[in-house]
C-alpha cells in the first residue's frame, strides 16, 4: 500500500514544530516493516491517490479541515482531537518501534534553511517514549483525568535507538509507579543521558528519589516539575526544602498551570481572575525562593479574560518564560518595558516624563490592576531568584 502519515501540528506550525509526533512514528516503523511505502506528507493535497491517509494530533488548537476527515481512506486520532477520550494505538503498532527517520527530510530542509541542529535535536539526537502511563490525581484540567494510577506501559528496549545520544521519556507520572525504582535502574543501565518532559509530581518525592533523581541519575536539562494549585502550598513548600537538601546548583524548573478555576470550571468572572492572578505571583514567589524557575502555562480560556488580565497573564508569562528578563527585573520592570522600542526602558527612571506618554499595553494593564487590585503591588516590586523585595519607585 501507499500510505501518508500527517502530523497535524507540523503542518499547523511548519517552520516551528520542534519535537515529533510519537504516534506518527509508531505508525509508521509498522507500516513501513509489513513492507508498506509511506511518507510523511507535509500538507492535505491529493489525498486520494493513498490507500491509507493516517492524521493524528497532540493540540486541541491545532485545526483540520473536517471534510478531510470525512473521506473514507483517513483515519485520524490523538489528544488534540478527542482529549481524554482518544482511543489508543493497538497494541501491534503501540508497542512498536517508532521510525526514528519519518521527518529526515523535513528536518534536512529546515537545516538547509538556515534552522540550527539544537532546534531539530528531538528529531535527530533522542529515543522517545513511555514506561509508564497514567496518574491517579485525576485533575479535571488534565488529559489524564479518567486515568485512576500508574501502571507500567512498555520497556525501554521497545523505543531506545542505540544510535541516538539520549532519551526523553514522556510518562505522564512516573513517580506514582510502585514500579519507578526498577524504571530509573533500567534508564541508568542504558548510561546514556535522559530528561522526563512531562513534569515530574514533586509531591511524592521522597529522600530515596532525590538521590535517584539528583545523585545517580545522568540527567539532562532542567529537572521539571508542577505547581498547580496554591491548595499544595504546603507540601510544595517541604518537598523544595527537600530537593535543596540534595542539589543546591541543579537547575528546578516547574510548570505553573494559571487561568484555570479548580473550584468551579464554569465561572471565569472578574473576581476569579483577581483571585487567581494574586495565587500565581504567591506560587512565582515561592519558587523564586528556592531559586526555582517557574515556567507559566496558561489554560486557553485566559484569552477570553478581559482587560487588564489578559494582558496581565501574557506580560507575567513573558517575564518568567525568558529566565534573562525574570532574573534581570522585577514585573514592573518588565510590564514598562515591553512596551517601549529598543532599550528605552533602561531610559525609564531617569526619563520617565520625556516616555510616559508612550505606554504600551502592559503598561497600561499594569496601571489599571495597581487601581483594581493594588494588593498585588509588592509582587511587582519583585525580582526572580531574590531573597528580597527591589523596589521600583
Amino acid at each position: 500500500m501507499k500510505i501518508a502519515i500527517i502530523d497535524a501540528d507540523l503542518i499547523q506550525n511548519i517552520n516551528k514544530h520542534r519535537f515529533p509526533n510519537l504516534a506518527c512514528m509508531k505508525i509508521s516503523g509498522y507500516y513501513k516493516e509489513l513492507g508498506n511505502e509511506v511518507i510523511l506528507k507535509l500538507d492535505y493535497i491529493d489525498l486520494e491517490n493513498y490507500d491509507k491517509v493516517f492524521i493524528s494530533k497532540v493540540f486541541t488548537e491545532t485545526i483540520v479541515n473536517k471534510d478531510i476527515l470525512k473521506l473514507s481512506n483517513v483515519e485520524y486520532g490523538g489528544t488534540g482531537f478527542f482529549y481524554d477520550l482518544a482511543i489508543p494505538l493497538i497494541d501491534e503498532i503501540e508497542h512498536y518501534m517508532p521510525d526514528y527517520h519519518l521527518y529526515d527530510e523535513w528536518v534536512n530542509t529546515r537545516l538547509e534553511k538556515g534552522d540550527k541542529r539544537k532546534s531539530m535535536e528531538y528529531y535527530l539526537d533522542y529515543s522517545i517514549g513511555f514506561t509508564t502511563r497514567g496518574c491517579m490525581r485525576g485533575c479535571s484540567f488534565c488529559v489524564n483525568k479518567n486515568s485512576k494510577q500508574s501502571l507500567v506501559h512498555s520497556c525501554i528496549s521497545e523505543f531506545l535507538d542505540s544510535d541516538r545520544k539520549y532519551i526523553c521519556m514522556l510518562d505522564d507520572n512516573v513517580l506514582a509507579s510502585k514500579d519507578w525504582k526498577k524504571i530509573f535502574d533500567d534508564l541508568i543501565k542504558t548510561k546514556k543521558r535522559f530528561q522526563y518532559k512531562q513534569g515530574l509530581d514533586e509531591r511524592l518525592l521522597t529522600k530515596e528519589k532525590c538521590d535517584y533523581l539528583f545523585n545517580k541519575s545522568k540527567w539532562l536539562g532542567d529537572y521539571i516539575f508542577a505547581f498547580d494549585n496554591i491548595k499544595d502550598k504546603d507540601i510544595i513548600i517541604e518537598k523544595l526544602k527537600l530537593i535543596r537538601e540534595y542539589t543546591s546548583k541543579k537547575n528546578i524548573k516547574f510548570y505553573v498551570f494559571t487561568g484555570y478555576n479548580h473550584e468551579n470550571i464554569n465561572d471565569y468572572s472578574g473576581d476569579f481572575y483577581e483571585k487567581d492572578i494574586e495565587e500565581l505571583f504567591e506560587r512565582i514567589k515561592i519558587l523564586s525562593h528556592y531559586k526555582c524557575h517557574p515556567y507559566i502555562m496558561r489554560y486557553i480560556d485566559v484569552w477570553e479574560a478581559p482587560f487588564p488580565y489578559k494582558n496581565i497573564y501574557t506580560t507575567v508569562s513573558g517575564w518568567c518564560n525568558q529566565p534573562v528578563f525574570f532574573s534581570s527585573m522585577t514585573l514592573k520592570e518588565f510590564s514598562i518595558a515591553k512596551g517601549m522600542k529598543g532599550s528605552l526602558w533602561k531610559e525609564w527612571v531617569n526619563k520617565y516624563e520625556e516616555y510616559k506618554y508612550k505606554k504600551g499595553v502592559s503598561w497600561l494593564a499594569y496601571e489599571k490592576l495597581m487601581e483594581i487590585q493594588p494588593s498585588v503591588r509588592e509582587y511587582y516590586d519583585f525580582k526572580g531568584f531574590s531573597d528580597s523585595v527591589r523596589k521600583t519607585e
